[in-house]
């Protein structure tokens, strides 16, 4: 380990966003639903699961979903464009690179994450629809079958009808204007919700302008006595961009507002639909079964290449599931059985290059079990088999120079989970192991023979494959709580870009250990302190790079938050956040200069005057100059796409209940 860790633990430490005062959420007892998919207390369940709750997210700088999740321990986010988080991606555990196709980002349950190399719909979810997110680090594949390698996170909307009435408008620099809304209403019968979410900005860099537009909520029926319902949940949104590209060297120090593509960009929109059923079938049975149909279409104008580009996703799922509660002998014990079926399709057309399409369907089982065995003690055991179906086709481009391509493959996975877990007064530790997996995406499928200048159906690509260990806990001690874990993965075949070869492959096998830790400290009733601690080190095992870190990948990252309730003189919080430094994107090597590591200042002010409240934001308080993503090219050398400096955010809310 690096003997600078101790040091760095204590004056580099992550935070994770919490309320001011200590909450349920930081507690032994806290319930959670990510890990079995259905709600259960987290002092029985071997797992390492962090919870900001409603409360954190308001009191909060960040104003997009993503920039929420990127102090917490383990999670790094990188964003290409900055403006609104529309571009980001979330990282779990060291993937670099290919965080995207790593990290399960679900909304309720469901998946969100594409089965191209798209990035996910952030736009598609307002942020006042957001009652909770919980992100499970380590593998959880079992649960969730495909991309669940580093971890998941589940993003979790409100789901009330109380009646109530709520809006938001602000401004900021560069041009910056928000508006949301809520409003919801019900009874013993049913109930609705809805949520609108506007933000325009001009963007910190040159061509980095961005909007988004999006509509949210749910509508339900109780049935059974009200322990069951029928519902209905719904998006619709619309977002587009500028495409200001990466600078090189000569200009991102000392011009970083600078775009190489002054004329590119993007717009998406899209919409999301999720009727589903939760139903009791007895005293011990319980049924929830959803229905989820997606569809988004995207144009790219890239006036630097002169060239447009266009893309159709569309998708469906059907993920119904059982939890009986069955006892063991006089033992608390109850098994998940579950079945999810995924089908999507992808078809893109340029105006400069040939017309692609593909399509996958994946079938998966899966159960998992949790006893209690008394004293404090419970078990978890799980497994899943998965099976993907996956086609790709190319036309030819010229046809007199590129042949056209397709192909098809099949492949299957399993994953298991077996764990113990034991809770005591204001403690609990837990041990894990278990297996993960990953298939590659639709994009993966389309290779290109650098040898005859020609493109290739890379069906050849073998699934991802790995064993995970872990032990961690959590403790109360007075004022001061703790969670903490150290884990250990061996990936083989992992799935990546090698750029010296134009082609994704199966890596040579890899490693993934390090240890995370967050703490909350209530230092008086209206002064708190949340600090925590991530070390990552993401290394080949063996092969040609043996040894050598994976690009992208920090070691250290860090972060402190402050926060003091000042009462009627308003609320206070300042996040320092600090990443540190990483290899260039593609440099398996290690021979190239090491991008710098960054750290960032965000300070948020709040006054409430009920029914109205007020609040200032600013981000990067210390206009820090610093590249989330940066790589090499052998033609131009180092590029990099710098994040936003400086910016100011001020809102009025307005709230009915």
């Amino acid at each position: 380990m690096n003997p600078r860790l101790p040091r760095l633990a204590a004056a580099l430490l992550v935070t994770c966003n919490a309320p001011l005062r200590a909450d349920d959420a930081r507690d032994a007892d806290v319930v959670v639903v990510t890990a079995t998919r259905f709600a259960e207390t987290e002092s029985r369940l071997p797992a390492n699961i962090s919870v900001i709750s409603r409360e954190d997210i308001r009191n909060s700088p960040a104003r997009d979903l993503p920039g929420i999740l990127k102090s917490n321990a383990g999670v790094v986010v990188r964003a290409l464009s900055g403006s609104l988080g529309i571009d980001s991606t979330i990282d779990i555990r060291g993937f670099g690179e290919s965080a995207g196709s790593n990290t399960l980002i679900l909304l309720d349950g469901q998946r969100l994450n594409p089965i191209d190399l798209g990035s996910v719909n952030w736009s598609a979810i307002p942020l006042d629809s957001v009652e909770r997110i919980e992100i499970l680090r380590g593998a959880g594949s079992v649960q969730y079958g495909d991309k669940a390698t580093g971890g998941v996170v589940n993003i979790i909307t409100d789901k009330s009808g109380r009646p109530r009435f709520g809006a938001t408008l602000g401004v900021g620099t560069y041009g910056t204007q928000t508006a949301d809304l809520n409003a919801a209403a019900g009874n013993a019968s049913g109930y609705i919700n809805a949520f609108a979410h506007y933000a325009d900005t001009n963007g910190w860099r040159a061509n980095n302008q961005a909007d988004q537009l999006a509509l949210s909520g749910r509508g339900g029926i109780y049935l059974a006595r009200g322990d069951g319902e029928a519902f209905l949940d719904y998006s619709v949104y619309r977002d587009s961009s500028g495409l200001p590209g990466y600078l090189l060297a000569a200009d991102y120090p000392s011009r970083p507002q600078k775009s190489i593509f002054p004329d590119d960009s993007q717009r998406s929109n899209g919409y999301r639909l999720r009727p589903g059923i939760t139903l009791p079938l007895g005293d011990s049975l319980r049924l929830d079964a959803e229905v989820s149909v997606e569809r988004q279409d995207s144009h790219f104008r890239y006036v630097s290449f002169a060239s447009e580009a266009d893309r159709t996703r569309e998708s469906w799922s059907f993920t119904p599931r059982l939890r009986w509660q069955h006892g063991l002998g006089a033992m608390a014990s109850e098994t998940v059985f579950g079945f999810d079926h995924y089908s999507g399709k992808v078809d893109a057309s340029y105006s400069s290059a040939p017309r692609q399409n593909a399509r996958q369907d994946s079938n998966g089982v899966y159960f998992q079990n949790v006893t209690t065995f008394g004293g404090g003690w419970s078990g978890l055991l799980g497994a899943r088999y998965q099976s993907m179906d996956q086609s790709a086709e190319q036309a030819a481009y010229p046809a007199w120079f590129q042949p056209a391509i397709e192909g098809s493959a099949r492949n299957s996975a399993t994953a298991w989970d077996i764990g113990v877990n034991h809770a005591g007064n204001g403690w609990r530790a837990y041990a894990k192991a278990g297996s993960t997996f990953r298939f590659p995406t639709t994009d993966e499928l389309f290779g290109y023979d650098p040898i005859n200048g020609v493109p290739v159906f890379a069906g050849n690509l073998k699934p991802q494959t790995g064993t995970v260990q872990e032990i961690g806990g959590n403790a109360s001690f007075g004022p001061l709580r703790a969670r903490a874990a150290f884990y250990h993965m061996n990936l083989d075949d992992e799935i990546a870009f090698d750029g010296t070869l134009f082609a994704n492959v199966n890596l040579d096998p890899t490693r993934r250990q390090g240890f995370e830790l967050e703490t909350n400290w209530q230092i008086a009733p209206s002064l708190a302190a949340l600090l925590s601690y991530s070390y990552t080190r993401s290394t080949f095992r063996s092969g040609a790079y043996s040894g050598n870190q994976l690009p992208l990948v920090p070691r250290n990252s860090a972060a402190a938050k402050v926060a003091w309730d000042g009462g009627s003189m308003g609320r206070y919080v300042l996040v320092g956040t600090y990443v540190g430094e990483r290899y260039f994107s593609g440099d398996f090597a290690n021979t190239l200069d090491k991008l710098d590591g960054y750290t960032t200042v965000d300070l948020t002010a709040t006054w409430d005057l009920k029914p109205w409240s007020i609040t200032a934001r600013l981000l990067n308080a210390f206009d820090q100059v610093y590249a989330p993503f940066a790589g090499y090219s052998a033609f131009q050398g180092y590029y990099y796409y710098p994040a936003d400096g400086r910016t100011f955010l001020m809102t009025a809310s307005y709230a009915i209940r």
